[in-house]
């Protein structure tokens, strides 16, 4: 039975505010701060909790090796004596946010029947572009049975790919044929537009989709020079619903009739510019969502306390509630150190639809695992990182041995190299 399985990134021990990413403008705005990868996890995992108390089915991706050595040794270069800028980027535990490690097609959608993931190659970020080797071979592992699924490498640079932060799908239901949305993005303002239409294109042939239901549409240049940096930051999906800014789309008008013409039972939830400005909706993180349908069958909307906490946000939630709308429910999760870091419930998560029976159980989780795991956390990860900490010995020895007893706890002494 195909169901949605959020597979959330564990926030890892290297957790740091070092502001690695240009039109992120949390990220950028706490650079220099002191990080708290202990809680950060935690909170991650307080999150994944939530998620199994609405009855949703819920999986884990584990935090990369750092620093990345490798991608330092291919730079000609040894931690100890590289500039603080390449430490910091191969020390960025980035992976965390599980929305950029790849994009993918449900069986239902794809010609031969099976779920693809291409991984993303995250190339106009230095502290990002070198993530893929280890995700590529973390999704290996995770779904490795080739009867079910196909994990495909990375578009080849210097095509932009962004993974699923950048990806919707719309469907009757998860089991069903759905409408593919690739969102691209087009320089036009301050920032760098991260996802090209090309990687969107090759991804989509890649997967073998219906050229029929699959759309492209381009992100709006004033929603990437707000700082919607990712098309996950102004719009999310979850089978019929589609809640979006105003100002998400540059054609908003001919992407709405298209996909309408494409699935006709389509719900659009438009939230006005007039009511919700792009500012308010990129500092809140109100689009950056788990938008979800528990088994009670009333779609969820997970917000951060970030988003209660702007009245103008919280007026419109509790209006459309009200109001009888197609999103039911919202529920408030703290990831405050996430979204420090430029990251709300949506970035941590990669959602996956397929038969959990068929996955490898290692990477899906219940209550008890979920405590194992933060067992772990509390006694290996690190409480504070501050900038001052990026060159210390001890505390990359500390790093290492906290994901290796993590490795430990979870049986996936596969994943150490």
């Amino acid at each position: 039975m195909i169901r949605e399985i959020n597979f959330d990134g564990i926030v890892g021990p290297s957790h740091n505010y070092a502001g690695l990413s240009p039109g992120n403008l949390a990220a950028t705005a706490n650079a220099g701060q002191v990080a708290r990868p202990r809680a950060a996890a935690l909170q991650g995992i307080a999150k994944m909790r939530a998620n199994l108390a609405l009855g949703l089915v819920q999986g884990v991706l584990l935090p990369h090796p750092r620093p990345d050595h490798d991608w330092l040794g291919r730079l000609a270069i040894d931690y100890d004596a590289a500039p603080g800028h390449l430490k910091a980027q191969a020390l960025s535990a980035s992976a965390m946010w599980a929305a950029n490690a790849a994009t993918v097609s449900p069986a239902p959608d794809t010609a031969d029947g099976r779920c693809h993931l291409t991984v993303a190659n995250l190339v106009t970020m230095p502290h990002r572009s070198h993530e893929w080797r280890a995700t590529l071979a973390q999704l290996r592992v995770a779904f490795a049975d080739e009867r079910y699924f196909v994990v495909q490498p990375p578009v080849l640079p210097p095509f932009g790919d962004e993974g699923a932060a950048n990806h919707m799908r719309l469907c009757t239901g998860h089991d069903a044929p759905g409408v593919e949305v690739f969102v691209y993005g087009v320089s036009g303002g301050p920032f760098p537009a991260r996802q090209h239409v090309e990687a969107s294109r090759a991804i989509a042939r890649g997967h073998g989709l219906d050229p029929a239901r699959t759309l492209f549409v381009q992100q709006s240049v004033a929603a990437i020079s707000a700082g919607a940096f990712h098309n996950d930051v102004v719009a999310v999906a979850n089978e019929r619903v589609l809640l979006a800014h105003e100002q998400a789309f540059e054609d908003r008008a001919g992407f709405h009739a298209d996909l309408r013409r494409l699935l006709p039972e389509v719900e659009i939830v438009e939230v006005p510019a007039a009511e919700v400005s792009l500012a308010d909706a990129i500092g809140s993180y109100l689009f950056n969502a788990q938008l979800v349908t528990p088994p009670d069958g009333q779609t969820t909307l997970i917000v951060p306390g970030e988003a209660r906490a702007n009245p103008r946000i919280w007026s419109w939630i509790t209006a459309h509630l009200a109001g009888n709308g197609p999103i039911r429910r919202v529920e408030v999760v703290d990831v405050r150190e996430s979204m420090a870091n430029g990251g709300g419930p949506a970035c941590l998560r990669l959602r996956v639809a397929c038969d959990p029976a068929t996955v490898d159980p290692r990477f899906l989780v219940d209550d008890a695992r979920l405590d194992m795991i933060a067992g772990v956390v509390e006694r290996h990860w690190p409480e504070q990182i501050g900038p001052e900490a990026i060159g210390d010995p001890a505390l990359l020895t500390r790093i290492a041995q906290a994901r290796e007893a993590l490795l430990a706890a979870m049986d996936l002494a596969e994943l150490r190299a």
